[in-house]
């Protein structure tokens, strides 16, 4: 057996909040939106690279406050970009951990927190 790439799924409840979030702070591309018909609930994809969520305002689909970890490289740059963004409803930190990593916690509009993680290497 072979397991292949994860996607989470995120509960949403504002399309435009959820869009500014992903799309104009984070960054992310969508790639596609899906609705069974015009009022009805929004299912959409976004991702970066090697990273692919599934966001949902579809009942049941998920919980919302879920959280995921992404292991990343050049966190430091990541962080600065999003701190010159302005985001108004944002302004992460970077904590060291005990655990040997530098962490940024993101947590969108809806309460699902996103950890991006760089391991911290001994020079």
């Amino acid at each position: 057996m072979r397991i292949g790439n994860i996607t989470p799924i995120f509960r949403i409840f504002d399309e435009n909040k959820a869009k500014e979030f992903y799309l104009e702070y984070l960054g992310f591309h969508l790639d596609w939106e899906h609705r069974f018909e015009k009022n009805m609930p929004l299912y959409m994809q976004v991702s970066k690279p090697n990273l692919t969520l599934h966001l949902t305002e579809h009942y049941g689909d998920c919980s919302p406050g879920s959280a995921i970890r992404i292991a990343t490289t050049e966190l430091e740059d990541f962080h600065r970009s999003l701190l010159d963004k302005g985001y108004r409803y944002s302004r992460p930190g970077i904590e060291k951990t005990e655990w040997n990593t530098k962490e940024v916690c993101l947590i969108d509009p809806f309460g699902n927190k996103l950890f991006f993680y760089e391991e911290i290497t001994e020079n």
